[in-house]
């Protein structure tokens, strides 16, 4: 029995991390209608941005390098959307695909340029001390993300509910049209919700290289599992990145421990296609298919 419970607080806590970095790609795609296929590679950026100020001479803490992240990060989407996505916002769904892919492997092959294609890792020395309860192990760096993701989930959630820009954002997701007439300015919307997504998709980033080693090339994996996440939980409520992220992380850490490490990925692609066939509106929210 302990054992077992062990393997759902395990699941819970990945959960933490899935559900922070799908948050954004939530965002980008239910206001944008944009599945950012870069997405995963601005979490790359945000765990080699930690990375760089953990190794430099400021030693910076991953917790205190969050908001470089945020900010750095969202300046580049703000960028990519204003001058690049925007040009190609009314068009066919399928040119932001295409172009979002371009730009997922420019970055790819920037990161392999700068940092080259070895795996790295930030671990400050709080990295394997864990919290024992009972029988049970909590590490601390997995708890943290977990207790960040709920926290920056119930904060987007009254910005977007509470607050002028929030109002305007939803308005665009909800009417492009409408939102116009009623003078929301769409181009810079389009750019803030986009920079909002990868400033969130930095944070995931710094706190993804406490708990995993990363490399350029994992921009992929992280894409996938954010679409898995997002269709899981459903789009047009902040709540379902949460949701759907600790769901896909005990699915995964049971079936690592039924059929071994091979079958994540495997498992990932089955609950998609589940997902898509028997639930489209996910386990909350409208439709993400």
């Amino acid at each position: 029995m302990e054992f077992w419970l062990q393997i759902v607080v395990n699941g819970l806590l990945l959960g933490g991390v899935y559900a922070l970095s799908a948050l954004a790609f939530s965002l980008e795609w239910g206001i944008l209608n944009i599945v950012n296929l870069a997405h995963g590679s601005f979490i790359m950026l945000g765990a080699y941005v930690t990375w760089m100020l953990f190794t430099s001479p400021l030693h910076l803490d991953p917790f205190a390098s969050v908001p470089i992240d945020f900010a750095a990060l969202a300046g580049l989407g703000f960028v990519m959307q204003r001058f690049l996505l925007n040009r190609v916002m009314r068009g066919e769904f399928f040119l932001t695909l295409l172009l979002t892919f371009g730009i997922d492997q420019v970055l790819v092959n920037v990161g392999i340029l700068l940092w080259t294609a070895d795996p790295r890792a930030v671990a400050p020395s709080y990295s394997s001390v864990s919290l024992a309860v009972g029988a049970l192990t909590i590490p601390y760096t997995r708890l943290a993300v977990l207790i960040v993701a709920l926290a920056i989930t119930v904060v987007l959630a009254r910005f977007m509910h509470h607050s002028r820009l929030g109002r305007a954002i939803n308005a665009t997701g909800m009417d492009l049209d409408a939102a116009n007439l009623m003078g929301v300015r769409l181009p810079f919307v389009f750019a803030l919700t986009m920079g909002l997504g990868c400033g969130l998709a930095g944070i995931a980033g710094a706190l993804y290289s406490l708990n995993f080693p990363f490399s350029p090339q994992i921009g992929g994996d992280l894409t996938l599992r954010a679409f898995v996440v997002t269709c899981l939980g459903g789009l047009g409520n902040m709540y379902g990145p949460l949701l759907g992220g600790l769901a896909l992380g005990m699915v995964e850490s049971v079936a690592t421990v039924v059929a071994g490490s091979g079958a994540v990925d495997a498992t990932a692609f089955v609950i998609l296609v589940l997902i898509l066939a028997l639930r489209p509106r996910g386990l909350s929210g409208r439709a993400a298919a």
